[in-house]
């Protein structure tokens, strides 16, 4: 490096296939289509600009189409993101953006276009010899807009797609992991800690934890839905939702523990609000081996947040004595009292049917809440976070105590 001058010096750090880690580089061979699944912070925007960038410096891609979930996304990280195709190459290499047109111009004469893949039929007509398409599984008309790109890629000898996404069930991610034209490479979070910021990791893991969401959101692993559980990756991934509507009613359920010890069960709190024929999961504040006045404390807590109408609690293990632990932790609202009378599974049955019809919304991801969903019948702990879920959603849904839909 010494040896080196400053020219030299900027020519090296701009050489990728030098930086670029393994799961970056496209595959060798022949191929049409390349989909990088990568946890999130895994280089995946980084990867998809240098691979297009070489393709033009190469002569390889003349007439170029980028395609993200919505044309912000396009502009703000496919093209002037810290990792968009401004800023990566030399100077003298970048093209001109010309947001008015939404197109790029590079100097060999290399022109990329921008696409929403919300707007699918602007892709009828254009035709491309190379497309760059970002965060696949976020799509909103996705197998459309895929689809009418690969219709344009018909230029040159032998176009080519790249597609970087964290993965998720949809039909189309399960469709390009099963086509024999399309290569895959995976990339979790933590091989690209070097280039993240300090604490970006512990964050990620606090908010996804170690179970099947982090797996999906960090390791960039595709979670398959496993036969025969009740809840489904592909329902709460189907169903999620950033903003919450103006709801009709909002409660908070409770599904208290038995005993008050290190060791005993967690006291479910969630809480889910209701908006037209849809629910909506806002929150999961559940505690796991505290006192009575302390999950009651919560309760009061979120309820006085969220500014709920109504606490659901199930009363099998203390009967009245809930709602005195309630009414002591200054709850004023209604206090519906519930009873199971059937097991874990025939109750949660008929929920888990509102989520497979999409109308069960989580607002956000709440990883204890759904790790517990996505193991339920398959781990031997007590799903008490699911149990509270399930009494809500039935009084919001199914309008009384508790669901009657036997199993086949």
């Amino acid at each position: 490096m010494e040896a080196l001058n400053e020219h030299q010096c900027i020519a090296l750090c701009h050489q990728w296939e030098i930086w670029a880690r393994d799961d970056q580089r496209p595959p060798d061979g022949d191929w049409r289509s390349w989909l990088f699944l990568g946890g999130r912070g895994a280089g995946k925007t980084r990867a998809g600009a240098e691979w297009l960038h070489g393709e033009i410096c190469e002569g390889r891609a003349r007439r170029i189409a980028l395609v993200g979930p919505t044309m912000n996304d396009v502009r703000e990280v496919m093209i002037s993101g810290p990792s968009g195709v401004l800023n990566v190459g030399l100077p003298y290499e970048k093209p001109d953006y010309e947001p008015s047109r939404r197109r790029l111009v590079w100097p060999n004469g290399a022109v990329g276009y921008a696409f929403s893949a919300e707007e699918p039929d602007r892709l009828r007509g254009p035709q491309f010899d190379a497309a760059w398409v970002d965060e696949l599984a976020a799509w909103s008309r996705d197998e459309d807009t895929y689809d009418m790109l690969q219709f344009g890629l018909r230029l040159g000898d032998a176009p080519r797609l790249v597609a970087t996404t964290t993965p998720k069930t949809r039909p189309l991610i399960k469709r390009l992991m099963s086509d024999d034209t399309v290569r895959t490479s995976h990339g979790g979070s933590r091989m690209n800690a070097a280039n993240l910021a300090p604490g970006f990791l512990d964050a990620m893991t606090s908010v996804y934890g170690s179970g099947a969401l982090a797996r999906q959101e960090l390791d960039g692993e595709l979670i398959e839905d496993r036969e025969g559980a009740l809840f489904q990756m592909s329902m709460l991934e189907n169903g999620r939702v950033s903003h919450t509507p103006d709801l009709d009613v909002l409660v908070i359920a409770v599904d208290p523990p038995a005993m008050a010890n290190a060791s005993s069960d967690a006291c479910g709190i969630v809480a889910v609000g209701r908006a037209g024929n849809g629910a909506y999961v806002l929150a999961d504040v559940s505690v796991q081996g505290v006192k009575p006045t302390e999950w009651a404390g919560r309760v009061a807590d979120l309820a006085h947040t969220l500014g709920a109408d109504e606490i659901i609690a199930e009363a099998n293990q203390g009967g009245e004595m809930v709602r005195e632990v309630l009414r002591a932790a200054g709850i004023n609202l209604a206090i519906r009292l519930v009873h199971a009378r059937h097991d874990k599974r025939r109750r949660a049955a008929p929920v888990a049917a509102l989520y497979s019809a999409g109308r069960v919304h989580h607002v956000g991801h709440f990883r204890e809440l759904e790790d517990e969903m996505l193991e339920f019948g398959q781990s031997t702990s007590s799903p008490n976070r699911l149990d509270a879920l399930v009494w809500g959603v039935t009084h919001l849904l199914l309008n009384r105590a508790e669901p009657r839909i036997a199993m086949v």
